[in-house]
C-alpha cells in the first residue's frame, strides 16, 4: 500500500473523542482516523452512484412539468418555512 502523510489539525474535543474510540477499538489513532475517512469516502461515493443511477438520463428541464403542475399548491405544513 502506498502511503501519504497529511498534517491534520483537529479541535481538541474531536481529537479526544477519536482517541477514546480508537483506544476502545484497540487501534492507533492514526488507524482509527484512516478507517473513518475511508468509511466516509465509501458512503459519499455510494450515495453519488445511487443518485446517478436514479437520475438516469433525466435533465433539470424534465422536472418543469411537475413544478408547473404544483405551482398553485400551498406547501404541506411540514414544508412551510416558519416566520422569522
Amino acid at each position: 500500500m502506498n502511503k501519504a502523510s497529511y498534517p491534520l489539525k483537529l479541535p481538541a474535543s474531536i481529537k479526544s473523542a477519536a482517541q477514546r474510540l480508537a483506544r476502545e477499538d484497540g487501534v492507533s489513532l492514526n488507524q482509527w482516523i484512516s478507517v473513518a475517512v475511508a468509511e466516509k469516502i465509501g458512503a459519499v461515493e455510494t450515495a453519488a452512484e445511487f443518485l446517478r443511477v436514479r437520475a438516469g438520463k433525466a435533465k433539470p428541464a424534465d422536472l418543469l412539468p411537475f413544478l408547473d403542475a404544483a405551482a398553485g399548491e400551498p406547501p404541506s405544513p411540514a414544508d412551510e418555512i416558519p416566520n422569522a
